[in-house]
């Protein structure tokens, strides 16, 4: 199974020239490769070390911030509105995407992640070359990069396409995915996915060695590379993921330079300002300038056209989040006023231009070409709701009702109403006293990842429903509110069209997107899915198939 291949066969060509020119030949680089022949050649190849997919289309359609217009709303009214494409009703539905491979598909985002991969492996070779002749000092930035790049996409394909990590013992027996360490040169292998407790020690490996050798003097604009703060803020979310909260509070306490809360200069402060367009407040957001921006990927997505079309954050979604209530706050939070509903119709969802679509011309005259949207992929406010998550966990109440509030104060921040309460933990346990108030969920970590030393008591779980909540608000958007579900195993329900509902359990395998069909086809162990006939209850450990018997489990 070809995963990418960066470097490509010479061998037709070889064949193909007389023995006479085959001199003159050799003598030329068969390809258009770069030569990585020097520290500043490895550093220019991981330009392209990272995906240029977007997981926000995918992984929102997937979870709670959208619903189907098309379905009845609370007072019975519905539309007819078209989707953006037919891959939008598979990913709704939980359904194998086969529709497309292209740009905010499955495909693409596999595609990408292990090109980034490719990259990084082929630097990585090279690095072992220079460590072997004695001149590692003079690669050891460049390797801190590639291994943390290696570390980050493994990580995203985990999230994407397995289940959820349930800790070191019980993730031996789920699904992983190949593990690339060195560049490819055969075609047509077939890999192995092994399972994820194998994939997750792996990247724990790559992302530890790779860290302390990151070096921002290398960098013209580090905020578009894993530089030191970002580095440190994806350690911090990878070891949420492990539960593994005193390596979250430590890298998140790096990321943020301070144990303390950071100064609120750190924070998002787009809250405070107005904007005559759109554009300018997308412009605003990804700078490069503002502190709360620890790293910015670029990426080629039509996320921002679907809205307006059948998806969209609306109805009981749009009242959870950007219209609903807090703790410290009625209805719509104050700082969104003005920059809901700039474009579109209202009764249609809510538009919040955070990843607004930046077009790129490949043919002016055609007028076609791809939308850009950039992605702000760490940033203070996330790393710093890691760490309030960790605290609680370790009962620092305290400690992590001081992350909470500085989220909570930064959003207040010259917006059009000052009379927001200090939020408190008085609050906090009021307004999450229950589910019933469509923001908080029946959470089922301790099931999805049992722990020995750290549970979901019922003395904490207020302010873990409330760092969930402010997660959610603060990633709208950009997907990873699914990761959360997942690992949370948060159930939902998707009513589709008139009358069809789908549930998603807690253990339902459908939480993995099913493979790239052409991965399938060409070898690839497909992820478990069994037949969507209500089978896929309390499947919280799911088989590896048996590779003898790969096409039994092809399309389902």
């Amino acid at each position: 199974m070809k995963i990418k291949n960066i470097a490509y066969s010479a061998l037709l060509a070889l064949m193909a020239v007389s023995a006479s020119s085959c001199e003159d030949f050799l003598s030329k680089n068969p390809d258009d490769r770069m030569e990585l022949d020097s520290p500043e050649k490895m550093q220019m190849l991981l330009v392209s070390g990272y995906t240029d997919g977007n997981i926000a289309y995918m992984c929102e359609l997937s979870g709670d911030n959208f619903v189907d217009n098309n379905a009845p709303n609370a007072s019975g009214q519905r539309y007819n509105l078209g989707e953006l494409a037919r891959i939008d009703n598979e990913i709704f539905a939980w359904e194998p995407a086969v529709s497309s491979d292209q740009q905010d598909s499955p495909s693409h985002m596999w595609e990408g992640c292990y090109h980034a991969i490719a990259c990084a492996n082929q630097v990585l070779q090279r690095v072992a070359e220079y460590e072997a002749e004695g001149r590692g000092d003079e690669v050891s930035a460049v390797k801190g990069e590639a291994l943390v790049i290696r570390a980050y996409h493994h990580f995203l394909l985990a999230n994407l396409f397995c289940m959820p990590y349930g800790g070191a013992e019980a993730s031996k027996s789920l699904q992983g995915l190949p593990y690339m360490t060195e560049p490819e040169t055969t075609l047509n292998v077939v890999y192995d996915r092994g399972n994820l407790a194998d994939f997750y020690d792996k990247i724990e490996q790559d992302l530890l060695a790779g860290l302390p050798l990151i070096n921002d003097d290398i960098y013209d604009q580090p905020k578009y590379h894993f530089n030191t703060t970002a580095a440190n803020a994806f350690a911090a979310r990878f070891f949420l993921f492990k539960r593994d909260y005193p390596n979250v509070i430590k890298y998140a306490d790096a990321a943020l330079q301070t144990s303390d809360v950071p100064p609120i200069s750190m924070f998002n402060d787009i809250w405070s300002h107005s904007f005559a367009e759109p554009e300018l407040i997308c412009q605003y957001y990804i700078s490069v300038e503002r502190q709360c921006n620890f790293m910015l990927i670029t990426t080629i997505s039509n996320y921002a056209s679907l809205y307006n079309t059948r998806y969209a954050i609306n109805g009981e979604a749009l009242n959870a989040t950007l219209q609903g209530s807090g703790p410290t706050w009625s209805r719509q939070h104050p700082c969104y006023d003005g920059k809901l509903y700039i474009r579109g119709s209202q009764e249609y969802g809510a538009f919040f231009p955070n990843f607004i679509g930046l077009f790129e011309f490949s043919d002016k005259v055609a007028q076609i070409g791809y939308y850009h949207i950039v992605r702000p992929e760490f940033t203070t406010e996330e790393t710093i709701l890691c760490r309030a998550e960790a605290k609680f966990y370790m009962g620092d109440i305290p400690g992590g009702l001081a992350d909470l509030k500085a989220w909570d104060d930064a959003r207040q921040i010259n917006t059009s109403t000052t009379t927001q309460p200090d939020l408190t933990a008085d609050l906090i346990k009021s307004f999450y006293a229950s589910v019933g108030n469509g923001v908080a969920k029946e959470l089922h970590i301790d099931e999805v990842f049992p722990s020995s030393e750290y549970q979901l008591t019922d003395d904490i779980e207020p302010y873990i429903q409330c760092v969930l909540h402010y997660r959610r608000l603060n990633n709208i958007g950009d997907g990873t509110r699914w990761f959360d579900i997942k690992r949370y195993g948060i159930e939902l329900t998707h009513t589709i069209g008139a009358s069809r509902v789908e549930h998603l359990t807690i253990n339902d395998s459908r939480r993995a997107f099913q493979l790239p069909a052409d991965v399938i086809s060409a070898g690839m162990q497909p992820t478990y899915r069994p037949a969507d006939d209500g089978s896929n209850d309390d499947l919280i450990r799911l088989p590896i198939p048996d590779r003898d018997n790969v096409n039994n489990f092809v399309g389902k």
